[in-house]
């Protein structure tokens, strides 16, 4: 949306607003969430309510980080100059203690539908699961020492954006988390992580100057570049494997025919070749040398695949496991 998409008595707050939710980040949040409940459907254990629960931590998890990371970052200094869509903090509109509240509050959301889901399991242990989740979102870029300023971010995004979004909801429904699990959520891990790759690529000239010394930093300009690449290829490969073991798990046939006939290695390939071309949109911006704003195509593009990725791989579990 440009300024001339937006109406004249519309609130700049409620812009901005919408812009610190980042809506580009969220099917990073929903896309997990999606590709675990396809492999439950696989498994014969699929929850409509758990699905929704689930979708709804990720969800308030999401967000709540996205406000956190405005608060501290604006707070710093660091959303002072910036190449990005303005920050509701360093803007000034907002008062920072207000989007702290806010954040706490998705926490909160996120504390109370992640409780009912630990009701329905009865697996007490997931509270101390939930609260490292929060604990990770706020020290992104909160604290003295947050851990996204030492380049840790991706870590910690695989990790909580992919392991356990999908392994974590899978685990609510079925009990336990088979291996071609694993392998799925490594897959959508790394295309989370391309998500913040990209981010932090469009701000690399900007962050040194703040301490913020994020992977891309680390890694240099053409570093970052080739990570991005490799974080967006490798889940094609990951989600092949994924596929071919859980068809070897559940003891389905690969020459096993569809009802139209169509052999199911077919409807893979062409879940594949899907991949491919949203992997290929992802990647121009960024193969095309872009930087800045013209980078934001690709964090758009980034979370599309994500989404992409997460139903056309839960799409291919079910059909291996009918």
């Amino acid at each position: 949306m440009t300024d001339r998409d937006v109406p004249a008595d519309t609130d700049p707050r409620v812009t901005s607003w919408m812009e610190v939710v980042r809506l580009r980040t969220l099917p990073a949040a929903v896309a997990p969430v999606i590709l675990g409940a396809g492999a439950a459907s696989a498994l014969g254990v699929a929850s409509g309510p758990r699905i929704l629960l689930a979708a709804g931590v990720a969800l308030a998890l999401q967000i709540g980080s996205n406000l956190a990371n405005d608060y501290s970052d604006g707070v710093r200094g660091t959303d002072d100059d910036r190449t990005g869509p303005p920050r509701l903090t360093a803007s000034g509109q907002v008062a920072p203690r207000r989007v702290k509240y806010a954040a706490f509050g998705c926490f909160g959301v996120a504390g109370v539908l992640g409780l009912v889901l630990v009701i329905l399991t009865g697996q007490w242990w997931l509270l101390g699961a939930g609260a490292a989740a929060v604990a990770a979102a706020w020290f992104y870029t909160g604290g003295s020492h947050p851990y996204g300023y030492a380049g840790l971010g991706e870590v910690f995004v695989f990790i909580f954006f992919g392991l356990m979004a999908t392994c974590g909801t899978v685990y609510v429904q079925a009990g336990g988390v088979p291996g071609w699990v694993w392998l799925a959520a490594c897959g959508i891990g790394l295309i989370a992580c391309s998500l913040l790759m990209v981010n932090n690529l469009r701000d690399i000239a900007t962050d040194p100057q703040h301490g913020k010394m994020t992977l891309a930093v680390r890694l240099g300009e053409r570093g970052a570049r080739r990570a991005f690449v490799a974080m967006v290829l490798v889940p094609v490969v990951l989600a092949v494997a994924a596929t071919a073991w859980a068809r070897a798990d559940l003891g389905a046939s690969a020459g096993r025919l569809l009802g139209d006939g169509t052999p199911i290695w077919g409807v893979l390939a062409a879940l594949v070749l899907v991949l491919i071309v949203v992997a290929v949109r992802t990647l121009r911006p960024v193969l095309a040398g872009a930087t800045g704003r013209a980078l934001i195509p690709a964090l758009r593009d980034a979370g599309l695949y994500e989404l992409a990725y997460g139903g056309a791989l839960a799409l291919a579990l079910i059909v291996v496991a009918a």
